[in-house]
């Protein structure tokens, strides 16, 4: 049982290794089974069939630098299971609802990291997804519709197979259809929902994407998509309450199979190509149908061995770019180079450094299921956060002037200055999360206030002409169309043309985000819930603020407590789901930095759950 459990395990992460050495995946076993028995895991897995080889450890030869990965002690998951470790049954409970995310599903998916018990089981997920197809046949009963089609894709995690498998028994259990994807983007997933092609049963009528965007490798979750959008959170959790049901009334998760008769039908489908020669053609008509428009240029490509490696043979070759010093396009679920994110300051500097190196004109960096990006210059200028809002904000209003762009609320107030008084645009700042920005800029145009752009500065973007889609290789094929028609004008300045957009955007010379953490254990919660704490904190706050000359609170905020003052601004407010309080401080200097942290300290000091012990380090540096 310990050696079967470990080499199930050991499928997982032998998946998507690259096969750069006959060797496959086998340094990578190594370094999370260590000595127990590597080899005859190896044996299990060839007689089983497994795409991974059965050559001995001894054979093989280290994996490069660049490729090797550095699991912590908590990566040896295989290793607990093999030493009888407990691993989550199916006969085990599980609390569906702890599993929501906001609009998404998440959870652990692959055990061994300590304090990290496994709840996101096969088991649970075949419910999950029966859930879905029920919930979804209750919305097309005005169809008249009683067998669905349903897609389902994955990024690279080590989890995605079993999940995948669990997904698709889920579907045909409850008789509908399902077609595969295999290694897919997200925004490729929702766009099944809409493409026209019978030939490949499509469009289906839900789709289903297996990910958890860019968190460690022992997590995943699951994102729904219909022809309308993304589901919301009541969405997400009426289908985990059906799952509950289902789970506990089907022997533990294992649901009952039907018919062979009524049982859905299984099909392959490389929609990746599909999704891909959409982007091309997109780029080709913004420069008059040219064929290959980004001839001549270099542009590189950081997948962060997640899905979007296909942007490079898929989307720029055809076009006609040199993509050479492309980097991190094999998907490996343990994401041994950087965390594949185009916020984290370790994964910009990889695409920054690969574009210098090479001379590039153009770098490009996704996170792990495409649905974010950024972008680096020539220069090795960094095209994200507000810098890429401003840029996508530029090439929106020169082809809707006077529209509204909706942000998340922690957009700089230089950003909200080149929006309105450079580009002639509206800034209409709101919350934290990607659906909530998405919603509200659909929400402004039912009411009449044009919005064709909706931006998240964690890279998440979405344009009305692309259904509200957050769609990061979309993003990307923005800026192409630019670099495309200024090629097509005779134009060879590059990059160029994207940083001449931005020119004028005011920067703070101080940008820190600072976590306050809030004992949910402390006394003076007196055991509720900590968003009511939080809110406690916040309203201090505010009457604190009143009474100081020197700060002044925005005239239009949808969350938190906005307050500029000292040439910059701060905003502190309470996390979407977790029992934190970020502060996001921009300041022109460290000291004016410091002045604004300083009011804020002097505010919330009194309240003995917050941890403030990052913002006191701050100010007295």
């Amino acid at each position: 049982m310990g050696l079967d459990r470990a080499c199930e395990q050991a499928r997982d992460l032998t998946e998507y290794f690259p096969a750069s050495s006959a060797c496959g995946g086998a340094a990578h076993l190594h370094q999370i089974f260590g000595s127990i028995g590597t080899n005859e895991v190896f044996a299990f897995l060839s007689k089983k069939g497994s795409p991974s080889t059965a050559a001995p450890l001894s054979s093989c030869s280290p994996p490069p630098p660049s490729l090797k990965p550095k699991p912590p002690p908590h990566a040896r998951a295989a290793m607990a299971a093999a030493q009888g470790g407990s691993v989550v049954s199916s006969s085990e409970k599980v609390d569906f609802l702890k599993l929501q995310n906001g609009s998404d599903i998440r959870g652990v998916a692959v055990a061994g990291v300590e304090g990290e018990p496994v709840n996101l089981t096969e088991p649970a997920t075949e419910a999950i997804a029966a859930a879905f197809a029920a919930w979804l046949l209750n919305k097309k009963e005005a169809d008249g519709l009683r067998r669905l089609r349903i897609s389902v894709g994955h990024d690279s995690r080590i989890s995605a197979h079993k999940l995948q498998n669990a997904v698709t028994h889920g579907i045909t259990a409850a008789g509908h259809d399902i077609l595969q994807f295999g290694l897919a983007s997200t925004p490729a997933m929702f766009n099944s929902t809409l493409t026209e092609d019978e030939r490949n049963h499509l469009p289906v009528d839900g789709a289903i994407m297996i990910t958890a965007s860019h968190l460690p490798y022992n997590r995943n979750g699951l994102k729904f998509f219909t022809s309308d959008g993304g589901l919301n959170k009541a969405d997400i959790k009426d289908i985990l309450e059906r799952a509950s049901k289902i789970y506990e009334e089907s022997a533990h998760g294992k649901l009952k199979e039907w018919e062979d008769a009524s049982r859905g039908v299984v099909n392959s489908v490389d929609y990746m190509s599909i999704y891909a020669s959409d982007l091309v053609q997109a780029v080709r008509k913004s420069a008059g149908d040219k064929d290959k428009p980004l001839e001549g240029l270099h542009i590189v490509v950081d997948a962060g061995n997640g899905a979007g490696g296909f942007f490079v043979d898929k989307v720029l070759k055809p076009l006609g770019a040199v993509t050479t010093g492309s980097q991190f396009l094999e998907p490996d679920g343990l994401f041994p180079n950087h965390i594949p994110n185009p916020e984290d300051k370790t994964a910009m500097k990889a695409i920054t450094q690969a574009v210098l190196d090479n001379k590039a004109d153009l770098g490009i960096i996704f996170d792990t299921d495409v649905d974010r990006s950024a972008a680096v210059d020539s220069s090795g200028r960094e095209m994200n956060r507000n810098r890429l809002i401003a840029l996508m904000a530029a090439i929106v209003l020169e082809e809707h002037p006077g529209t509204t762009v909706v942000t998340d609320s922690v957009t700089s107030d230089g950003l909200t200055v080149f929006i309105e008084n450079k580009l002639g645009g509206k800034h209409h700042r709101f919350k934290r999360g990607y659906k909530n920005v998405i919603d509200e800029a659909i929400r402004l145009n039912s009411i009449g206030e044009e919005s064709h752009l909706a931006m998240e500065t964690s890279g998440h973007g979405a344009l009305k002409e692309n259904h509200w889609l957050d769609d990061g290789a979309y993003l990307m094929v923005k800026l192409l169309n630019k670099l495309a028609a200024a090629r097509t004008l005779g134009s060879s300045i590059g990059s160029k043309v994207l940083t001449d957009l931005v020119e004028g955007l005011e920067e703070a010379a101080v940008t820190v985000e600072i976590r306050l953490k809030i004992d949910q254990n402390h006394a003076d919660l007196k055991g509720g819930p900590f968003r009511d704490y939080g809110e406690a904190v916040l309203r201090h706050l505010e009457n604190a603020i009143g009474k100081d000359p020197n700060l002044h609170k925005a005239p239009k905020n949808y969350e938190g407590v906005r307050v500029s003052g000292y040439g910059g601004w701060f905003l502190l407010r309470l996390s979407l789901h977790d029992p934190v309080l970020p502060l996001n401080i921009e300041a022109p200097s460290n000291d004016d930095a410091i002045k604004l942290g300083l009011a804020v300290l002097a505010a919330v000091n009194e309240f003995s759950a917050l941890d403030v012990t990052a913002l006191n380090k701050f100010v007295q540096q």
